[in-house]
């Protein structure tokens, strides 16, 4: 029998499914290798544990090894989500004609963009315990959900901490983690992000 999540995922892609426009590959991949590019020479000038020793897809394009990650994890989550995060913002600008960019909801800035009703927000890893960032878990479903948007967590990784995890659900958001996340945007877009960033391993080598 097929799992709640995946039923409602299935239904919100159906309900988002119209909106998918006709993608220039050509360009697509100019603006990812842009993005890609410019976050190589940031990682190359970067001289300097709770995660384990797996890689992922990003790790892979830019050839950073868990040990060198080990060396400064807050540096490499917070850029590698950046790049996360400007990567789906991409797609989903080429994809699809119901784009809009971060919403601002007086001073907090909930999610980093929208796809028709869909409030989506993007993260590499989830590793902070913070009583302050799970509140905020917490509280921006609500908020979002009272704007009238569905709001989606979509993680890269599947090692998140497993109370953020569970604050995240608790507010009312859809989360997808690893494999999932990837389904879900092909879905979404169109586009399998996780084979385009396959073919660009070791493309945008951290040199130092």
């Amino acid at each position: 029998m097929r799992s709640a999540l995946l039923m409602h995922l299935e239904s919100l892609c159906r309900i988002v499914s119209v909106s998918k426009m006709s993608i220039d590959l050509n360009k697509l991949d100019g603006a990812l290798d842009a993005i890609l590019g410019s976050y190589k020479g940031t990682f190359s000038e970067k001289v300097y544990s709770d995660e384990n020793d797996d890689h992922d897809v990003l790790m892979d394009v830019f050839g950073i090894s868990p040990l060198l990650k080990r060396e400064n994890r807050q540096y490499w989550g917070r850029e590698l989500g950046m790049c996360w995060q400007r990567l789906v913002v991409e797609v989903c600008r080429q994809a699809r004609s119901d784009f809009g960019p971060a919403l601002r909801i007086d001073a907090d800035e909930p999610c980093d963009l929208t796809v028709g009703g869909l409030a989506i927000d993007t993260k590499y890893r989830i590793g902070s315990g913070d009583s302050g960032t799970l509140k905020k878990f917490k509280a921006y479903g609500p908020l979002l959900r009272s704007k009238g948007y569905d709001p989606v967590l979509l993680i890269v990784r599947e090692d998140n901490l497993s109370a953020a995890i569970t604050a995240c659900n608790a507010g009312g958001w859809t989360v997808t983690t690893g494999q999932r996340t990837f389904d879900y945007l092909r879905d979404l877009t169109g586009v399998d992000v996780k084979e385009l960033l396959l073919r660009r391993a070791g493309t945008f080598p951290v040199v130092r």
